[in-house]
């Protein structure tokens, strides 16, 4: 179906996805929802991300601004929707996926630092406009659709070059070139019961202004509200739209997976094709019916503690809590999902904290607040046979010392790991140990994970910690980096594994983490 489009296209279309009203309605999983159905239809897509902020990427940002960070196989710290777009879309994203109004001002003075513009002034049209149009042009190799994710409100000044940059593009992409979604909130009154439609008109009428035409209003309500053929009447009237089927109600669903089948009910993804030209086979989504059910319905109720240093922002270990849920519909589990703060371990004492918990999961951080509440997770795992995952650099940090402290008795544990001379991120490659845990739960002796930490295992320590009953299962052989720390000195622990990298980045809902896999089981 792919090679067919191709010789009827000259290139890709484009989806654009902007929001309005408020932030935080959801336009990333909105453009994760349409790609998971473009894709289930045999197409070719792709989702890029502009954040309007002025940071190069989010990396140096706080998890309580900003929420987690993903990494990408290539070692770009992107935004939490990358995430999103290659657990629907069952793909792996680039640094190409995911930009910023920083790292287009970044290339842009780099040129003009070398004399690339031969003296011209450098303005935000054409200069900026230009660069932001040709970095959605880098990700069209390839695929048949496009979907470009607008960050930010419509209305934001932070914003107003990419508005502008998309007015010009789809001038250039023609009729049928592109279709631009506008996501809003459509607000409920229960003192009076009505809904209101006034903040949606602003919103597109503030879009208009700027000389961009919203194709299609996707309506976010309450999971209560129904939007009646009379305020979508209105809606078509005041914003300008073709027709009823224009407009799309997104209501609040159980599950985020359950966005694309909502949307699949509205024939979003027909009206879609049909505004921009293409055909493509009807999509079979029997497969994420079924894995929606799993994920709101059946299995054994089991408490999983995660016990973080950002715990008040959920939000900063999304891809562990889908990776959880993951593992958990593998293996027939209802997970409830229990954040503890590793401070309050530590004040309260871990028994008190954790007592109850089915499994505990210890993520990734950075600074040294919250290790000793860590470490007292990992003994109280270890001591109570309580399964245990630890994930990344201060997950694993904080295991090795803990056991390094209670069990080897090394007096300098805290030599253990030493800080890097660069930041480790991306895709690294690890040989597992034949008869580890680790090796058993991957069925492979070699695989590959994404990394995002600056401390590092010091080796001479190695032989002290195995002699104690350590087993050190997964290397690095071209760095000689302690990969994966498995405890097993307790012969009967059902399960206790730490991992240098970051697990939860690569799991997707349809093909869980092997390491989450062998937590829940």
């Amino acid at each position: 179906m792919c090679g067919k489009l191709k010789t009827i296209m000259n290139h890709a279309k484009y989806v654009f996805v902007t929001g309005g009203v408020v932030s935080g309605l959801g336009k990333g999983i909105t453009a994760a929802s349409l790609g998971r159905l473009l894709t289930n239809r045999g197409l070719k897509v792709t989702i890029q991300k502009f954040d309007v902020y002025l940071n190069v990427d989010p990396g140096n940002m706080s998890p309580y601004r900003h929420g987690e960070i993903f990494v990408t196989d290539d070692g770009a710290e992107t935004d939490i929707d990358v995430g999103h777009y290659e657990r629907f879309l069952g793909k792996h994203f680039t640094v190409a996926n995911n930009s910023t109004t920083g790292k287009i001002y970044q290339n842009v003075i780099s040129r003009e630092r070398s004399g690339e513009f031969n003296g011209r002034d450098i303005q935000v049209i054409p200069h900026i406009t230009d660069e932001i149009i040709t970095q959605m042009k880098a990700v069209a190799d390839g695929n048949d659709v496009v979907i470009i994710e607008l960050g930010g409100t419509i209305g934001d000044i932070e914003s107003m070059a990419h508005v502008e940059a998309i007015r010009q593009f789809r001038k250039k992409l023609g009729p049928q070139g592109s279709v631009l979604l506008h996501l809003t909130l459509i607000p409920y009154l229960e003192a009076s019961g009505e809904i209101k439609t006034k903040p949606t008109q602003n919103s597109v009428r503030d879009l208009s202004r700027l000389g961009v035409t919203a194709d299609m209003i996707v309506c976010r309500t309450s999971a209560h509200v129904k939007l009646d053929a009379e305020t979508k009447e209105k809606l078509v009237m005041y914003c300008n739209l073709d027709s009823v089927e224009d407009v799309i109600h997104a209501k609040d669903a159980r599950s985020i997976y359950e966005v694309p089948l909502l949307l699949k009910e509205q024939n979003m993804d027909d009206i879609v094709l049909k505004k921009l030209g293409l055909k493509a086979p009807k999509g079979d989504m029997r497969e994420w019916e079924k894995m929606v059910d799993g994920l709101t319905n059946g299995g054994t109720p089991k408490t999983i503690a995660v016990v973080g240093k950002y715990v008040e922002v959920p939000d900063a270990y999304l891809s562990v809590s889908e990776a959880i849920r993951a593992a958990a519909l593998a293996t027939h589990v209802k997970p409830t999902i229990k954040f503890i703060h590793a401070e309050d371990v530590e004040k309260h004492g871990a028994k008190k904290m954790l007592q109850g918990a089915d499994a505990i999961i210890v993520p990734s951080g950075f600074g040294k607040r919250g290790l000793e509440g860590k470490m007292l997770t990992a003994q109280y795992a270890r001591e109570n046979k309580t399964p245990f995952l630890a994930l990344g650099g201060l997950g694993m940090s904080s295991t090795v010392l803990e056991f390094a402290k209670n069990v080897a008795k090394i007096k300098d544990e805290k030599e253990l790991f030493k800080k890097g001379d660069v930041m480790r991120l991306g895709l690294y490659k690890c040989a597992l140990t034949p008869g580890s845990k680790a090796h058993a739960q991957y069925g492979k002796a070699e695989i590959a994970e994404r990394h995002r930490h600056k401390y590092e295992f010091q080796n001479e320590f190695k032989k002290q910690l195995e002699d104690a009953g350590l087993v050190f299962s997964g290397i690095n052989k071209e760095n000689d980096l302690v990969e994966i720390v498995e405890i097993v000195e307790l012969k009967d622990h059902p399960y206790f594994v730490a991992a240098h990298f970051n697990a939860e980045f690569i799991s997707k809902p349809y093909k869980p983490h092997p390491l989450f896999v062998g937590l829940m089981k």
